[in-house]
């Protein structure tokens, strides 16, 4: 159970472009690539190692198998067989539609699936790309109703603009979206749950509007003005950083300039590293794997120490 890299799941999207190739040195094949999802067990899109001897082996497989050693006592109980995370590199060559993702409650109530918290990480950005995160005051449930319906829905939105390095926690019922020119990090709850609430009357290469979510997202909607989304955190170098720690997941910032050893024995937990920005060699007891900028490497919880050796690297650090 040495570390882990998959092959990505690349997604064509109406949105986006080249900047996984270009930036990321993604094998992508055509022009409007979207995503690249790094580390999935969601039905239809369940990720295959691509290193060492298991290589061919699923995900799900090794999880099935292996579940104890591959995710740590702690997380089996909690979430079973499941994967309980998402992990995608995201290119937005255009804005992406306004949406919302509802709770655990609801997700379970309606679709039978967890609910999806999130966060970013900007990798990437054009000059003044933004995003949408939230609402700029304090919205009346009909008030946002009727702008849907007047399609309004825009002046009612909180756009901040991005740089590389900028993070951004998105909590269920918020609403927000990707701008244009926006590649980015992406770690998220284990669920395909999204409401759709505007894609500015884009149609898709059949002709097609997009499927929106109005009545569903009535009810799943935080209509209060919060300004709780923006993560600031420390960059000390050769540090682990605390950037969020939630329920679902908990992400560190590395930034290595020298090699280091962290001691894993109590994390009962897998841990994921996505390269950022950089090169370096992430070891356990059982081997190694190389990780350059756009990859990302999956550490098994039986381990008990994880070395990285690095003389310039920068790492987001994922673990339940």
């Amino acid at each position: 159970m040495y570390p882990l890299k998959f092959n990505p799941i690349l997604k064509e999207r109406l949105w986006g472009g080249t900047k996984l190739r270009d930036v990321l040195n993604k094998p992508i094949e055509n022009d409007i690539t979207g995503e690249s999802w790094e580390l999935s067990t969601v039905k239809g899109d369940v990720s295959v190692v691509s290193n060492g001897d298991l290589a061919g082996i699923s995900l799900q497989e090794l999880i099935n198998t292996q579940t104890n050693d591959l995710l740590g006592v702690s997380v089996a109980e909690r979430f079973g067989k499941e994967f309980p995370i998402l992990i995608k590199f995201i290119d937005a060559k255009q804005d992406l539609s306004i949406q919302l993702h509802p709770n655990d409650e609801l997700a379970k109530k309606r679709h039978n699936s967890f609910g999806k918290t999130e966060m970013w990480y900007v990798m990437d950005a054009d000059q003044d790309a933004e995003l949408i995160v939230g609402f700029n005051k304090d919205v009346a449930k009909d008030e946002y109703a009727n702008s849907i319906k007047n399609d309004t829905l825009l002046d009612l939105l909180n756009y901040e603009k991005v740089k590389e390095g900028d993070t951004f926690f998105i909590n269920t019922g918020k609403i927000h979206a990707i701008g244009a020119g926006v590649l980015l990090a992406e770690i998220q709850q284990t669920s395909d749950v999204t409401y759709r609430v505007f894609d500015f009357n884009r149609k898709d290469k059949n002709g097609n509007l997009r499927e929106l979510h109005t009545e569903q997202a009535l009810d799943a909607i935080d209509y209060t003005k919060k300004d709780d989304f923006k993560v600031t955190y420390s960059t000390e170098k050769n540090e682990v950083n605390t950037m969020v720690d939630c329920p679902y997941f908990k992400t560190n910032f590395i930034e290595l300039t020298e090699n280091i050893k962290q001691d894993v024995t109590s994390r009962d937990s897998f841990t994921i590293y996505m390269c950022v920005g950089g090169s370096a060699t992430v070891k356990n007891e059982f081997g190694e794997a190389n990780l350059v900028k756009g990859e990302t490497i999956l550490v098994p919880a039986l381990s008990k120490s994880i070395e990285i050796i690095s003389s310039g690297a920068k790492l987001l650090e994922v673990t339940i």
